[in-house]
């Protein structure tokens, strides 16, 4: 009995050592805002995030066949989906609109591409009457089909913004300075996972004071979900989130909650935010951790909601900023030049059927909590399991379900950042090349809206058509090998009177070659034509303007074949069932090494090489037509290293060129998260060595850890003991990364590594 009260009296003033470690290190705040508790074993512990409230979020299974479906409906075991449950408001007037639109868009696309398949036909030697040449014909009218779209979604979007007024428009639903609806609550969740933590918070701290600012902080609260696994991170980001808080007297609003197990990504870090506290909420703004909101964006959203309750998803138009390498710069003045048009074309295609991206979006949570969960995919293989792409599933559901997915696609304030080199972004490529072709299994379920289905077949073609078009150059020189190499056939079918004489039509090629670069290049024209009538200052001027985007179009072409031939490896690895490593993409601005560069486009060099070799050797004159190609595959080495480069890319701005408007006169959002981020990069970080060795990123780290099982029990205080004497035997500098995290998890082993590494320091300053 003696004992067990020795032992709790020791527990207690530990607990009460660890606390004033805790309030002197890191601030009477602590303290004054109920931040630092007890727990049922008299233990310290931080709260981080509010009282949990739960709400069911239970997904629906899929049944992709609809051979499937079909045999459960006769036998009777066919079940309507929640969706098909729900009664169907009348149908607004936007929808018979979009109807109109889309059949339009898809007149106006077959009739372009039957017009240029014939063309094509002309072309070819024997006008299609061959077996090579029919499949040169498919592949080139699912090429051109998919060049026809994209040219009439940014001519529309041309004229959209030319002309400045939407009748449809989400944003025009509401008059500007409405205020926010008394009662609402909206919280802004942003999911991280092993990112730089400096800048995650930089930009959170940043939309958090703008909205402030905008005078409605008391509208929304701010959660930080983490999945992180790497303990270096997870140390740097309980000590982030407490300066955070002290700094803008965020305790009680700004919330933190790392996950211990890692089920579904991202989207199921969503999901548990939905069934902890989604119930609270009305509606939910998802972040990426390198986006950053103006607080009047935020608000203006929220009132949008608010005023269009049909309104399941709004998504604004992110720009990107905030990176200095000079692919980044052309990627980001690429986006912000042209992207608008695109943007603005989806909108006058879809309407209220659009796309969510995944991020930088404001989401009504009742019917996102009761439809949008997601089920694995049955079966087994690559394209089974979680579901990888989850924004474009979300937002089928949300419109199954009858609620409106819009695009504000004229919202300012909503920024985001891009990839810093090539070789990063095909990373986050491939990624993305894996989850759209998994989303492809969805294409067929049951109550899905024709324009989602549209929106999973679009989202397999922008990687489907890397293969397509590599396909089509091979067989292209396969031909001129056959017509090189072979005698010429003249009877070509069976019972042929009169024979067919190969016949080239170089004119024809030119015009057919003239009218594809047009559709490709034209958008590019019509998005500098509308800068320069709304005014080009923030571009260096209509010169400097100009001059980027003819640069731009040269570094486009030469990157659009490597881009091909990575595309095509990451189609393959997808159906050969190979790995893809998910994790977190850069946000600095990383340099690409010549190892990494040999090492990565090393093949791609060598078949230009052998490819340009082929060609002259069959027919020399068809060397004219390669030259993008085979330019593209011999510089792609040099290109990846150069581009990559920051000097580079900061002295094109100094000139003039690549400039965009965020960064000639940056939002103060912009500017603040920049600030931000030096001072905390400028900061050393805590590791995990740290919450071992130092007393307050010690006390810290126990106060935050979550594995809180009351001591005494044999087997718990057993396994304790064995984690204890493999670190102290091992040394925790030599641990894998898994039992640093089991020793981050739980406090008490946490206390016990602490003692055993500071005895025999002790020891030596007592000697």
């Amino acid at each position: 009995m003696s004992a067990a009260i020795d032992e709790d009296a020791l527990r207690a003033g530990e607990a009460d050592a660890q606390e004033r470690t805790l309030l002197e290190a890191y601030g009477p705040e602590l303290d004054e805002y109920g931040v630092v508790r007890r727990d049922e074993a008299g233990r310290v512990c931080v709260q981080t995030a509010p009282a949990i409230k739960r709400s069911s979020m239970v997904p629906e299974p899929w049944v992709t066949n609809p051979f499937v479906r079909g045999w459960r409906r006769v036998q009777g075991r066919m079940h309507k989906t929640r969706a098909e449950r729900l009664a169907r408001p009348p149908e607004p007037r936007w929808k018979i609109a979009g109807r109109l639109r889309r059949l339009t868009l898809l007149v106006a696309v077959v009739a372009q591409t039957a017009v240029a398949t014939w063309y094509m036909k002309a072309v070819l030697p024997y006008q299609g009457g061959q077996i090579l040449e029919v499949a040169i014909l498919l592949l080139f009218a699912l090429l051109f089909c998919w060049v026809s779209a994209g040219f009439w979604t940014a001519l529309m979007g041309f004229l959209q913004l030319l002309m400045g007024r939407d009748r449809y428009s989400i944003s025009a639903t509401v008059a500007e300075g409405v205020p926010i609806s008394a009662g609402t609550r909206t919280a802004l969740v942003m999911p991280i996972c092993n990112e730089d933590v400096g800048r995650v918070f930089a930009g959170l701290r940043a939309t958090y004071e703008s909205v402030a600012r905008a005078g409605v902080l008391d509208k929304f609260d701010f959660f930080i979900l983490s999945d992180s696994y790497k303990p270096d991170n997870c140390v740097q980001e309980q000590r982030a989130w407490v300066e955070l808080c002290k700094t803008v007297e965020g305790f009680g609003r700004i919330h933190y909650r790392r996950r211990r197990r890692r089920v579904k990504r991202k989207s199921g870090n969503i999901d548990d935010f939905c069934r902890r506290w989604g119930g609270e909420y009305d509606y939910m703004v998802v972040l990426d951790a390198d986006s950053v909101m103006s607080g009047e964006c935020l608000k203006r959203l929220v009132v949008l909601m608010d005023a269009n309750p049909e309104a399941g998803i709004i998504q604004s138009a992110p720009r990107a900023s905030g990176m200095d390498s000079l692919y980044a710069r052309v990627q980001q003045f690429a986006t912000r030049v042209y992207g608008p048009l695109f943007t603005a074309g989806l909108h006058f295609w879809q309407l209220g059927e659009s796309h969510y991206w995944g991020h930088n979006a404001i989401i009504r949570l009742e019917p996102f909590i009761q439809h949008c969960a997601l089920a694995p995919l049955p079966g087994k293989g690559s394209f089974a399991g979680a579901i990888l792409s989850h924004d474009f599933v979300e937002a089928a559901l949300m419109r199954r379900a009858g609620w409106g997915v819009w695009i504000a696609y004229d919202l300012p304030g909503s920024y985001e950042e891009l990839p810093p080199n090539l070789l990063d972004e095909l990373q986050r490529d491939q990624r993305w090349c894996q989850g759209n072709l998994m989303n492809f299994r969805l294409f067929l379920i049951k109550g899905l809206h024709p324009v989602h289905r549209a929106v999973f077949l679009t989202g397999v073609m922008s990687y489907l058509s890397a293969p397509l078009w590599f396909l089509f150059l091979a067989l292209s020189t396969a031909l001129l090998a056959v017509h090189t190499l072979t005698e010429p056939q003249y009877f070509v079918t069976p019972h042929q009177l009169f024979p067919i004489w190969p016949q080239w039509h170089p004119e024809e090629a030119i015009a057919l070659f003239s009218t594809t670069a047009v559709l490709l290049f034209l958008p590019k024209i019509l998005s500098v034509l509308l800068v320069w009538v709304k005014g080009a200052q923030g571009y260096a001027g209509s010169g400097k303007l100009l001059w980027s985007m003819l640069l731009e179009v040269l570094f486009s072409m030469l990157l659009a074949p490597i881009r091909m031939l990575f595309h095509t490896r990451f189609v393959v690895a997808a159906f050969l069932g190979w790995k893809v490593q998910w994790k977190s993409p850069a946000r600095a601005n990383n340099e690409t090494p010549w190892r990494e560069a040999f090492r990565r486009h090393g093949l791609q060099t060598l078949l230009g090489v052998c490819w340009g070799l082929l060609v002259a050797w069959l027919n020399p004159n068809f060397l004219w037509w390669m030259i993008p190609i085979l330019a593209s595959l011999l510089l792609a080495i040099p290109l990846s290293v150069m581009s990559s480069r920051v000097s580079l890319g900061k002295g094109a701005f100094e000139d003039g060129l690549f400039c965009i408007p965020e960064e000639t006169s940056p939002p103060r959002e912009l500017h603040d998260t920049a600030r931000y981020n030096e001072e905390n990069q400028a900061r050393p970080a805590p590791g995990f060595m740290d919450a071992l060795t130092d007393p307050a990123a010690n006390a810290l780290a126990r106060a935050f850890a979550t594995g809180r099982h009351l001591p005494g029990h044999p087997l718990i205080e057993a396994a304790r003991a064995r984690l204890v004497d493999e670190v102290l035997e091992k040394h925790p500098e030599h641990l894998p990364d898994p039992t640093r995290m089991r020793l981050l998890d739980d406090p008490e082993v946490l206390a016990r590594v602490h003692r055993a590494l500071a005895r025999p320091a002790a020891q030596v300053r007592a000697a």
